[in-house]
């Protein structure tokens, strides 16, 4: 089964590429480095609350809109 962490990062990148945004643009937008962004979109790292509701803005969505789908496979 694919983590929470993973399954984020296949989110990030969908919206990302939805949006037609490059990964250096998204990192401008979100005020992220872009090997930051990298990892959180190959599940290799765990964003704060911030990071999160930064990219939620960089995409124009909510935060629980980010996270629908996403499913804690440890419960």
């Amino acid at each position: 089964m694919i983590s929470i962490s993973e399954q984020l990062g296949v989110r990030i990148r969908y919206f990302r590429r939805e949006k037609k945004l490059s990964q250096e643009e998204l990192a401008f937008r979100a005020n992220l480095n872009v090997t930051y962004l990298s990892d959180l979109e190959n599940g290799r790292r765990n964003p704060s609350l911030k990071v999160l509701n930064r990219l939620a803005n960089a995409f124009n969505l909510t935060l629980s809109e980010l996270f629908k789908g996403i499913i804690d496979i440890n419960r």
